[in-house]
């Protein structure tokens, strides 16, 4: 065959393609993501503080 595998032993075709290029991306590094994640923890941080000044 010309991708150099047996039909019956290997397979029709090589498989998926190899390397990060392929790789599924998730987006958690993303600048956007970081963003997000540090006004939530600044937010989460705030509403601490207010939870504090009330309880005493």
């Amino acid at each position: 065959m010309a991708n150099g595998r047996c039909r019956m032993h290997g397979g029709k075709s090589p498989g998926a393609p190899t390397g990060n290029d392929n790789a599924r991306k998730h987006g958690l590094y993303t600048a956007d993501a970081i963003s997000e994640r540090r006004k939530l923890a600044a937010l989460l941080r705030s509403m601490q503080g207010v939870i504090e000044e009330v309880d005493g």
